[in-house]
């Protein structure tokens, strides 16, 4: 391989994950799920997509939501980490 392929895909790889990475750090969803589990990974972009509104709309509203936009995260978050351990499980019980 020479240098530039190299280099060339360790900077789309990083292009790709940073979106990823600072949804991590904000203890938000990520998509983790790897194109095999197609529709678990929909799902997880969709989480993703979901709790990213849900900040939006505690921002528009300067956090006065009664606390329900954060709860709303908190199961989000979890729903994530459940599509995660389905694709795990899936992953388990292959033939």
């Amino acid at each position: 391989m020479n240098i530039k392929a190299i280099i060339t895909g360790i900077v789309l790889a990083a292009a790709v994950a940073l979106p990823f990475a600072t949804m991590a750090q904000d203890g938000g969803p990520v998509v983790d799920i790897g194109y095999r589990h197609g529709n678990l990974r929909n799902a997880q972009q969709n989480i993703v997509q979901a709790w990213q509104l849900v900040s939006d709309a505690q921002i528009d509203n300067d956090d006065r939501l009664g606390g329900h936009a954060a709860r709303a995260k908190a199961l989000l978050t979890q729903a994530d980490e459940e599509l995660r351990l389905a694709a795990d499980a899936a992953n388990r019980n292959r033939w």
